[in-house]
């Protein structure tokens, strides 16, 4: 039986990049030593988090003027470092679109209780379970505000940002941890790009930073470890990083690479969700829970049958089939199939003739 594994994160690799990493496992460039073992000051791993770094430059045309760094602590921890780092005296504005952007917005709450910010709910859809992206006037943000925080991909609800709000002028930080590299955006239209890499670059350990040099914070923060500037200073190595989680990326890169880059990636992104949305669209048994399709993820899609009950049955029978990992968040129930850059085709097409099957049955 085929397993196609539709996690929201950690995710499907590619099989080429888990071969080349078991074949690599025991002897890493003949220095007699797994990748695992090298030391992060040693030549070899040098070469590792220079490649990453330059193969992630060249993919997502970052400019010279941004700082790549490669962290530990996941995406939530920036939801801290953020304010911490660039917002003292001055005002933070968060779009809330996700379950995650409210994780952020509420981690700078607890931030501002004893650190002088003010961050501001910018707008949120919290109270249509966040079915969609809401909206706001550029009017409404102060233009001496020190960012504007969002997230490009709502991994749980199924919503992404592709087109980026007016924001007034003020500086537009991201969390991108669900459709890096999956889809295209214009490094330079952030001040800062955040993302864990469980989804679409490598195993669950690494977060990727990408900061224009001039938003990197003047003054030290309260933890070296939380402080952008002396990560940036130590090129990521201010401890040990890491390695393995970045030896991955950097397979990850260059397969992306080979593969014809971003936009090649974004393209079959396109054309696997299309599938899935299409079958959804033309549907009375299954239902988007996105109200409108402009926001629709091409990364993560969430849909529901008539019943809670045939949810269970659906995912129960779906996981017996192969379909692994399709049960939607715990927050929203019904299914979500994650369709990040390693997932194949040929498994959107599998889970379009179970769907068929299943309402045939069912309906």
């Amino acid at each position: 039986m085929t397993i196609y594994n539709f996690s929201a994160g950690p995710a499907v690799l590619p099989k080429d990049v888990l071969k080349k990493a078991q074949a690599e496992f025991l002897d890493y460039a003949g220095s007699g030593m797994s990748v695992m073992e090298l030391s992060h000051r040693s030549k070899e791993f040098d070469a590792i988090i220079k490649d990453a770094e330059k193969l992630l430059r060249d993919l997502m045309h970052i400019p010279d003027n941004y700082k790549v760094l490669f962290l530990q602590g996941g995406a939530s921890t920036q939801f801290s470092m953020i304010p911490l780092n660039l917002a003292l005296g001055k005002k933070a504005y968060y779009l809330v679109a996700g379950s995650w952007g409210k994780k952020a917005y509420t981690e700078a709450v607890k931030l501002s209780k004893t650190l002088a910010f003010d961050p501001i709910l910018l707008a949120s859809s919290e109270e249509t379970v966040f079915d969609h992206i809401p909206s706001f006037e550029a009017s409404a943000i102060d233009p001496e505000a020190a960012y504007v925080h969002l997230t490009t991909n709502n991994t749980i609800e199924g919503t992404a940002i592709y087109d980026l709000p007016d924001t007034n002028g003020v500086p537009i930080v991201a969390d991108m941890s669900s459709n890096i590299l999956a889809a295209e955006y214009q490094v330079e239209d952030f001040a800062m790009i955040y993302a864990g890499a469980q989804k679409n670059i490598g195993p669950a350990g690494v977060t990727i930073v990408i900061i224009r040099e001039d938003f990197l914070n003047a003054e030290p923060a309260l933890s070296s470890m939380l402080d952008y500037r002396i990560q940036a200073d130590n090129a990521s190595l201010y401890n040990t990083p890491p390695t393995f989680g970045i030896y991955m990326a950097k397979l990850v890169f260059e397969q992306v690479k080979a593969l014809g880059g971003v936009s090649a990636m974004a393209e079959r992104n396109r054309e696997k969700s299309a599938l899935l949305y299409d079958l959804i669209e033309k549907s009375d048994f299954y239902t988007s829970p996105v109200k409108n399709p402009v926001d629709r993820s091409v990364a993560n899609i969430p849909f529901v049958t008539p019943s809670k009950d045939l949810d269970d049955q659906f995912n129960k029978e779906a996981d017996a089939a192969g379909f692994k990992n399709i049960k939607g968040h715990r927050s929203v129930g019904g299914m979500r199939a994650s369709l990040y850059n390693a997932f194949p085709i040929e498994g959107v097409h599998a889970l379009i003739d179970f769907m068929v099957r299943f309402e045939a049955e069912n309906k």
